[in-house]
This record gives C-alpha cells, structure tokens and sequence, in this order.
C-alpha cells in the first residue's frame, strides 16, 4: 500500500452582499461572503489542493482555471467531485482529511456538523474520517479586520 500527504491552503477576500459559502453549504447569517471565480467555498478549495497534492497532481487552479467561463459562479461540490474522480482514476482512496477555517465571524460551530455530512458524501468517506474545526485570528492581520477567510486542510490517500 503506498500512502501519501498532502497539505492545501485557499484564502478569499470577505465583502457585503456575497452569499457565504463554507464545506458546501451556505453560511445564511453571514454579514459578508467570500469573493471568487466561483463560490469561493475556502474550505472545499483546500481540500481539494490537499487532495491533488497528496497525488502529485498540481493544484485546484491547474484542474479548474479561474480564467475559465466554464467554471465561473460553479458550486465547488462540484469541483471536489471532479478531484475524487481524478483520485478514483488513479486508484486512489482517502484515508483521513483534517481542516482549519479561520475566520472572525459568523462563528460556524453550528454548522460543523451540517458540512461534515456534505463533504463526506461527496469524498465517499466517513465523517469521522473528516475533522474541520474553526479559529479566529484574535483580530490580527486581514482575517481579524474581517477582510478576508482561508482555509488549511491535510489530507491522506492510499493507493
């Protein structure tokens, strides 16, 4: 069996008006949402950047260009079903992906659950097997001014 790491980061602008996407699913009481090509989702960003790197296979803006009209506005659930299938043809399954978002606010404790089981779904893997805590920044730096979100996510796969 060979396995392998691989560690994934994504960061978004935060602006009034943006819907909130956060692990698939929408943030409703958000005050700003993330600003991106797509729906800016960080945390499914990370994930699949973990997930390509783990296979060598280079990185999300590589498979999924944001130059792309093909995948402007996209939901990435999407995105990160098409990185399973590219796993999938390659042999590869997940054994565990751990996720940090950071963020000043909404606080998201009462969502965890909600995006474990739309992740997990969609990675075909238990959501035990799926850890996604959240932190502040104790109001430093873009993320404490509330000016922006990212994501660090790492993942293991085996072949």
């Amino acid at each position: 069996m060979k396995i392998r790491v691989g560690f994934g980061f994504d960061v978004h602008q935060l602006q009034e008006g943006k819907e909130f996407w956060l692990g698939g699913i929408n943030i409703s009481n958000a005050k700003k949402g993330a600003v991106g090509h797509s729906d800016a989702d960080v945390l499914i960003h990370a994930v699949c950047d973990a997930l390509l790197g783990a296979a060598g296979m280079r990185d999300i803006g590589f498979h999924f260009s944001d130059t792309s009209s093909e995948f402007k506005g996209i939901d990435s659930k999407i995105l990160l079903a098409r990185v399973m299938d590219l796993l999938r043809k390659e042999n590869y399954t997940i054994g565990n992906v751990d996720c940090t978002l950071v963020l000043e606010s909404p606080k998201i404790n009462l969502h965890i659950d909600s995006m474990k089981q739309t992740l997990a779904a969609i990675m075909n893997i238990e959501a035990g097997d799926l850890g996604i805590k959240a932190t502040t920044n104790e109001k430093m730096g873009y993320v404490g001014r509330e000016e922006g979100v990212c994501a660090y996510a790492v993942a293991l796969i085996q072949k």
